[in-house]
């Protein structure tokens, strides 16, 4: 039985969570997931990374062992989750997955560590924990600037609230140019998300990834 699994990748602010609801009304049949899972005791380990328990910098946990955590998180939603429905056929839509790993925790490697990394973590994910690998992934691209606006703009304004991510400008500009790198470099399908400094219509972008997502159900 043929098995599909898309991933609707991006940075912090840059739209997916607003583009999973309407694909969601686009394709009602679908299974639905989201990484991190917060709500998850795997989850948990995350939650306390972002929030700066383990170390008040993100940079000083290293690639290796950061992209463990959100390994750990994944392996637990497929086994104790989406696997029966996967395997059965049912089409996964996924905001986020292994591929945030690349976009995140590259950054904290010299850019000549950055192929032996991402060896590392698709061998470590899709071989030894044996999740499964996307047919497709979708990446949604839109400068820093533009994204932190909407990222202050969901929290009221509180500028407070901003994770330990979400909160370091220079660490987002890292990511997306981390993100960029191994989208050319793995033919990840990427939807432009923005013109002049400001984000696309909703609609439009919709329109685009909906249309990648034709292609890759075929």
């Amino acid at each position: 039985m043929d098995k599909k699994l898309i991933v609707i990748e991006g940075l912090d602010g840059g739209g997916k969570t607003t583009q999973l609801e309407l694909l969601k009304k686009d394709y009602p049949n679908f299974r639905f997931v989201t990484f991190p899972n917060y709500r998850s005791p795997s989850g948990e380990i995350v939650t306390n990374y972002l929030n700066g328990k383990y170390n008040e910098q993100n940079d000083t946990v290293s690639a290796y062992t950061a992209s463990c955590f959100y390994a750990i998180d994944r392996y637990t939603s497929f086994k104790t989750d989406w696997e029966k429905d996967y395997l059965a056929g049912t089409p996964i839509i996924s905001a986020r997955y292994v591929s945030s790993n690349a976009i995140y925790q590259m950054t904290k490697l010299s850019r000549n560590k950055w192929n032996e990394y991402t060896e590392w973590l698709f061998d470590t994910e899709y071989n030894k924990f044996a999740i499964p690998k996307p047919t497709g992934i979708i990446f949604l691209d839109m400068p820093v600037e533009v994204s932190r606006k909407l990222l202050i703009k969901r929290y009221g304004g509180d500028e407070k609230k901003l994770d330990l991510h979400e909160s370091n400008l220079d660490f987002m500009k890292k990511c997306r140019n981390a993100a960029l790198y191994v989208a050319e470099k793995e033919g990840w399908h990427t939807v432009k998300c923005s013109e002049k400094d400001e984000p696309l219509p909703i609609e439009a972008i919709h329109r685009n990834i909906k249309e990648k997502v034709e292609e890759l159900l075929k």
